[in-house]
């Protein structure tokens, strides 16, 4: 008998629809199989490179930390170990080029190169470890200072054997071993007189160094002894930067790397390469030997600007280091004859001022303008030379180069545009570690009836001033047409003086009464 047709259509709906459940099953078994794999091999349809450089002595642990990334987290972490002075003259030079994250030494670092030109760098990171700066000694001098039968101080040190020091400009150890030696002599009767004298002590010792500021991580390394300073000497504090060029999925990525370093398993792994917690407390017993685990202070945090600023312009100032903007005249007056001498106001000038070279140390900057009027193109000035140490412009026949200058024919004295230029030129250059100043050497008043004027000039000079940036002028005017006054007012504006004189004859005295004022700034030097 023939099946009843509702009964068959029952029948046949209820086969379908197990035979739907079962193709669904089977895809989600297939599913959770493919995503299954997908986990196993990864998990990622892509992922996220992040580019982070970091100072050498670092670096090894982030790139340690940097394999234990997660594969679900899709994303890697590419570890490059660079000097931070390298790295900071290239986001300089170009922060959109360079890696997505920072990790130098010190703090100190993003200040310089803020102050070289990476304007859009953060001005601080989170730190992921740290490290006291220390002297570190060799066994005999340690023996000398009382090790170990007691724990080094710095006093013991800097009085029985020569300590030397890292360029604190490209060293943040420098920076904050000054710091130390500032502490050291607060309480002399002339404080800023016996930090100079500390200051010229320790910049006059030669390599290699018997003492010498580095981080405890290094001493530890290298199995040296440790000689701790007080409370308050500024640490190595690793800030971790995320940098502006990075993108969202990086910049994203970046942080989670953070968060990992910052877990207790990244803690271990940089306490068994020496470092120190981001707040300073010391885990585990390396090092014992070099007594830190009984002499340390705990960690002062980075030093602030005004700090950084004081101790880098009093080591400029007794080291006569210097990055100097000179802004020579060569307009028509300046071939005229000096009485008596039978030569020129320019070949007199170029005399004094190859001979003032000679009172700077050599790794002093110093770059070269000329100036008249429509010197180039509708502009008054052009360089000559660029800015660069002395050495390098001996080396280039930068001497041979000035020698040879010669005043323009017809040329007037375009000064104050010159000035101006010259002036936003060093304060956008201007460099930690170094007096910078521009130095105007002319024989004449402005005579460019198109300039910004003098009341526009001191305007200008005015609002550029930073008082923890000192730039002054230093104005050296010669011969019967100067305007002293006008010389006077635009040094005035920027904290610096000018020197003048009605005879050509005498452009070498004025010429070293300038310098000397240059190379002798406080609390370089007593008033």
């Amino acid at each position: 008998m023939a099946a009843h047709p509702a009964r068959a259509r029952r029948v046949d709906a209820r086969v379908v629809a197990l035979s739907v459940l079962l193709v669904v099953a089977l895809l989600a078994w297939a599913g959770v199989d493919y995503l299954r794999d997908r986990l196993a091999a990864g998990g990622c349809d892509t992922t996220t490179p992040v580019h982070l450089t970091a100072a050498p002595d670092i670096a090894p642990v982030l790139t340690t930390l940097a394999r234990s990334v997660p594969e679900p987290d899709c994303y890697t972490v590419e570890v490059d170990a660079s000097a931070s002075t390298a790295t900071a003259t290239a986001l300089e030079a170009n922060g959109a080029n360079g890696p997505d994250v920072w990790v130098p030494e010190s703090s100190t670092w993003l200040l310089q190169a803020r102050d070289g030109g990476a304007w859009n760098l953060p001005e601080s990171g989170q730190p992921v470890a740290s490290s006291p700066v220390v002297l570190a000694l060799t066994d005999d001098v340690a023996k000398r200072a009382g090790w170990p039968g007691k724990s080094p101080s710095w006093s013991d040190v800097l009085a029985g054997s020569p300590v030397g020091l890292p360029d604190p400009g490209r060293d943040p150890a420098g920076i904050a071993a000054l710091i130390g030696l500032q502490q050291l002599t607060k309480d002399a009767p002339d404080p800023a007189a016996a930090f100079t004298e500390e200051i010229r002590k320790v910049s006059a010792v030669k390599q290699p160094f018997t003492a010498s500021p580095a981080s405890e991580q290094s001493v530890l390394a290298r199995k040296l002894v440790a000689a701790y300073p007080a409370a308050g000497v500024p640490s190595f504090d690793y800030p971790y930067v995320v940098l502006p060029r990075a993108s969202e999925a990086s910049r994203s990525a970046a942080e989670r790397f953070l968060r990992l370093l910052l877990d207790q398993t990244a803690t271990k792994a940089f306490a068994d390469a020496g470092f120190r917690t981001p707040a300073g407390q010391l885990l585990g017993e390396a090092g014992s030997r070099s007594t830190r685990t009984n002499a340390a202070p705990r960690p002062a945090g980075p030093p602030t600007p005004d700090a950084m600023y004081g101790v880098l312009q009093a080591w400029a100032g007794a080291n006569l280091s210097a990055r100097v903007q000179v802004l020579l005249d060569v307009s028509g007056s300046m071939a005229a004859t000096v009485p008596g001498t039978g030569r020129s106001r320019m070949a007199l000038t170029l005399e004094a001022a190859t001979q003032g070279l000679g009172l700077f140390k050599t790794t002093t900057e110093i770059g070269l303008w000329l100036f008249s009027t429509k010197l180039d193109g509708d502009k008054d000035y052009k360089e000559l030379l660029p800015m660069r140490p002395i050495s390098q412009q001996l080396a280039a026949g930068g001497v041979a180069t000035l020698q040879a200058v010669k005043p323009k024919a017809g040329g007037a004295t375009g000064l104050y545009d010159s000035i101006l230029a010259a002036y936003q030129n060093a304060r956008q250059s201007w460099q930690l570690g170094r007096i910078n100043v521009v130095v105007v050497l002319t024989d004449g008043r402005n005579e460019d009836p198109d300039s910004i004027g003098l009341p526009g000039l001191l305007a200008e000079l005015g609002r550029l001033q930073d008082p923890r940036k000192p730039l002054p002028v230093i104005g050296i005017g010669i011969g019967p047409d100067i305007d002293a006054s006008e010389l006077r007012q635009v040094s005035a504006a920027t904290g610096g003086e000018s020197f003048t004189t009605p005879d050509p004859r005498k452009i070498s005295d004025v010429f070293y009464q300038a310098l000397s004022k240059l190379v002798c700034q406080p609390p370089a030097c007593k008033e």
